[in-house]
């Protein structure tokens, strides 16, 4: 209990308040400390990896170039081919042992039936890795708003 006060009189009553501030100050502090350290020590996982040297695969992946121009022209590796020759090809590259990625590049102005039916086509003919090929050196344009 503490006693005292600034006033001098002898009369003065003991202080039976309890002040808790600095005790909720150091609560909240200690608080704040394990909010943040707490993830740091659950994901922390030790695992004694093997050691190994190897050089690196020089050899690439087989991959068909497939191009689909703005007003629906497919090229299989730059032979411009149309879609029954497309299904066909695409039934041979996924029939071989190591089936090779599809490489799409895509005019911006293409239908997106058409690319959905190539894709449907790639993965029924079993040709599971595909990506689309962009042109990075080029800014992306803002798309515009629809209007109603």
């Amino acid at each position: 209990m503490a006693f005292g006060g600034f006033g001098g009189g002898r009369n003065s009553t003991p202080m039976a308040d309890i002040n808790v501030i600095p005790l909720v100050d150091i609560m909240l502090v200690l608080l704040v400390i394990f909010i943040v350290t707490a993830p740091l020590l659950t994901h922390s996982v030790k695992v004694d990896l093997p050691k190994a040297e190897s050089a690196p695969n020089a050899t690439q992946a087989a991959n068909v170039q497939f191009a689909l121009d703005g007003s629906g022209q497919m090229y299989w590796d730059g032979e411009p081919i149309d879609r029954a020759q497309m299904v066909e090809r695409m039934t041979a590259a996924g029939a071989r042992d190591s089936a090779p990625e599809l490489h799409l590049r895509i005019d911006r102005q293409a239908r997106y039936e058409t690319i959905a039916d190539v894709m449907s086509e790639a993965a029924k003919a079993g040709l599971t890795k595909i990506g689309f090929v962009t042109d990075p050196s080029q800014p992306i344009a803002p798309v515009a708003a629809a209007t109603p």
